[in-house]
């Protein structure tokens, strides 16, 4: 698996958040909303002026006095109604996206809103040009889509506690720069976030066959373990260690201030269930 670049690992994620947002939310759905319909459409009328339904049809309108076709009779080339779940499943989906992975990438939700300003016309003229109408059903709320949307907001909370935690240099930075920094700045992090390593120990076969530079006996590579003249050489030394505490002290932090008032109610409750418990 290839490691991530110095900056870290967001770059990535950014990009692929962007291409799914410009590309999939906001222009592939879109535009297959409206063309696969309009698509159906054109196949049904098509099929319907060779079949024998419409020469049926005009036959009765003959008979009739030609009779001019009824609105329900128009409405039956039009795409079959097939429920709201997929419009609720879109959106959860782009809910997800923007909620999971905002740390990583800010502009998604400006993006979702651009996306959601679009596609409310583009469903309005779906609805009521390329789809049959459907029955009204009356319903008090969105039913189990609340509970989804509920759960993916508490998770989200996390996801975005380890991203910021583990895939980015925000937390060694503010570990390099109030535990081991003499003078409070970032001087001398990038030293401080490098390893060594004795060339002398590749293992047979797994060496370069080619270098730029003759004469090096020691190389520099990004991780936190001890040098090859410690007792316990290429070991995860104690900066690892105190760095991966505070990974996870960031966020647990992280959780306690995004969830203060639920956790303090709770605390609250539990402190009047123990005193007055009988």
């Amino acid at each position: 698996m290839e490691e991530c670049a110095p900056p870290g690992c967001l770059i990535e994620l950014c990009i692929q958040l962007s291409m799914i947002m410009l590309g999939k939310q906001l222009i592939q759905n879109n535009v297959f909303e409206i063309l696969v319909p309009k698509l159906k459409k054109m196949y049904r009328s098509f099929q319907e002026q060779k079949g024998e339904r419409k020469a049926a049809e005009e036959e009765e309108n003959e008979v009739e006095g030609k009779r001019p076709k009824q609105q329900y009779h128009k409405d039956y080339t039009l795409e079959p109604f097939e429920g709201v779940t997929p419009e609720y499943m879109e959106m959860i989906i782009q809910f997800g996206f923007v909620s999971l992975f905002v740390a990583s990438f800010p502009l998604a939700p400006a993006f979702a809103l651009l996306n959601n300003v679009i596609e409310i016309r583009l469903d309005a003229s779906k609805f009521v040009t390329e789809i049959r109408r459907p029955d009204a059903v009356r319903c008090k709320d969105i039913g189990i889509w609340y509970h989804i949307l509920s759960g993916i907001s508490k998770f989200a909370v996390i996801t975005n506690a380890f991203v910021i935690s583990f895939t980015s240099e925000f937390v060694p930075r503010m570990v390099y720069q109030y535990m081991y920094s003499v003078n409070g700045t970032m001087a001398g992090y990038t030293e401080h976030s490098l390893s060594y390593f004795n060339v002398s120990n590749f293992a047979p076969g797994s060496a370069p066959t080619s270098t730029l530079v003759t004469g090096v006996s020691m190389c520099r590579y990004k991780d936190y373990r001890d040098p090859p003249w410690a007792p316990e050489a290429y070991t995860f030394s104690k900066q690892y260690w105190a760095m991966l505490a505070a990974k996870l002290a960031f966020v647990i932090f992280f959780q306690v201030r995004t969830h203060r008032e639920t956790i303090t109610t709770k605390c609250f409750y539990f402190i009047l269930y123990t005193v007055f418990w009988p």
